[in-house]
């Protein structure tokens, strides 16, 4: 037959320590949240629904990139610096929630990047964004 374990003081063991077992529970239930919240929003397909016509307007973004040879370029296209203002102002009147990203190289001219971002806010553009690399 099996023996009786015995304690410290040489009775029987009744209890069980629940405390190790209440750890782990929690330690699982905090994984299985986490792991649930990132399959569903990742892995979750949904086919919208199609309309022909909306009230909400699409927000349009306008990258300005200045080299640091002082060459201003709009979403990757070379332009003259006179040509820039008629080009955030037609942005402007195709989307009225357009926003003005700009991005410059270290090496360029801190005057540049202020003069575009004068140029955004003449045209009323009020979204602007100074695009920078992150570094560890």
């Amino acid at each position: 037959m099996a023996a009786i374990q015995q304690g410290r003081r040489g009775g029987p063991i009744v209890g069980i320590n629940m405390t190790p077992m209440v750890d782990i529970v929690l330690v699982l239930l905090v994984i299985m949240m986490v792991s649930a919240t990132y399959i569903v929003s990742k892995n979750l397909k949904v086919d919208l629904p199609k309309a022909s016509q909306s009230d909400e307007s699409i927000p349009t973004i306008v990258k300005v990139t200045i080299a640091r040879d002082h060459q201003h370029y709009v979403d990757d296209a070379p332009i003259a610096k006179e040509s820039l203002a008629a080009r955030l102002h037609a942005a402007h009147e195709k989307n009225a929630d357009v926003s003005v990203v700009v991005s410059a190289d270290a090496k360029s001219e801190h005057g540049d990047v202020v003069h575009v971002i004068d140029l955004a806010k003449a045209e009323g553009i009020g979204k602007l964004a100074i695009q920078v690399e992150l570094t560890k």
